[in-house]
């Protein structure tokens, strides 16, 4: 093959592997990591110590179960006096055991829940049910003596997490992911490796990819910033954006991570790359076979001559 076609080819794979580097890292996380419920759960289970994702829950039970009391309950006029208290216990309730082990189950169900929905066709609604809190909510309240805390009703209220209206378009993209999660980083691998055997300068086909590796990276890293911010400007006024951020820093770490893995290798491997060209080159010593010397003439002798 021509070095100019070899040289050509060699640039338009190696340019390919670079620009599915982000989006095999990004369908590789949502594949592998968030369609994975174990995985899932172990990334949110932090959370369950942080103060705006407590605070946040606190906000809500504590809503729900007002609410609940004002549906069921002629005691309008004594709400002001049992929000305090409802808003103490639940905080109170938020900083137990009990409750870690609630966020786990609420969010391995949740999670469960979704996945079966995008997976088996299930038109339905996705929901979950908050009423096991609140149980642990009143038993506390019972236990302070707090007022009509007895006749709070736990309910199993179904709380909507996904929309039925929104499962068929997601499901699709799901699909794909899927897919797209195993096959974009082996194709993005494959580029690479004919990219540099074709080059005709390997060392600078390695140096190519390893900035283009690295330059993916950082876009990668730049894409998790600005999403991160318009998801918090595109939350209504009445949503806590502390908790929903810190629910997205948790969700995407594992890719914040990668990230800047792929950027620090890709730098490092470009100046490995750059550095061994002023080194020089380890050729072995070629020893030439001595030939050997010429054999000597046996000396004559001088014949006498007969007498």
């Amino acid at each position: 093959m021509p070095p100019r076609l070899r040289s050509a080819l060699s640039a338009v794979l190696i340019t390919l592997s670079c620009l599915l580097v982000p989006f095999g890292a990004l369908a590789a996380w949502a594949s592998y990591a968030l369609a994975d419920t174990g995985r899932y759960v172990t990334a949110m289970a932090p959370l369950a110590a942080d103060p705006d994702v407590r605070e946040a829950v606190a906000d809500t039970v504590g809503d729900g179960i007002l609410r609940a009391v004002d549906e069921h309950l002629d005691v309008r006029p004594v709400r002001g006096s049992v929000r305090p208290f409802v808003r103490d216990a639940v905080r109170s309730f938020t900083q137990t055991q009990a409750f870690r082990l609630a966020w786990d189950t609420g969010n391995r169900v949740t999670h469960d829940a979704v996945l079966r929905a995008l997976r088996e066709g299930d038109e339905r609604d996705v929901t979950v049910d908050l009423a096991p809190v609140t149980a642990q909510v009143k038993q506390q309240l019972t236990e302070d003596h707090v007022p009509l805390a007895q006749r709070i009703p736990v309910e199993h209220t179904a709380v909507a997490v996904l929309p039925a209206g929104e499962l068929s378009t997601l499901r699709k993209g799901f699909h794909v992911l899927e897919v797209a999660g195993f096959w974009l980083p082996v194709a993005a691998v494959a580029f690479a490796v004919c990219g540099i055997g074709l080059a005709v300068h390997r060392r600078r086909a390695v140096a190519a990819t390893a900035l283009g590796t690295a330059l993916g990276g950082g876009l990668l890293a730049a894409a998790l910033a600005v999403g991160r911010s318009l998801t918090l400007a595109d939350l209504p006024p009445d949503v806590p954006h502390p908790a929903v951020g810190a629910v997205y820093d948790a969700l995407t770490g594992t890719l914040r991570t990668v990230a800047w893995l792929l950027l620090g290798l890709g730098l490092a491997v470009a100046l490995t790359a750059w550095l061994t060209r002023y080194l020089p080159p380890a050729r072995a010593a070629r020893r030439r076979p001595e030939s050997p010397a010429p054999a000597s003439a046996p000396a004559r002798t001088p014949t006498r001559a007969r007498a």
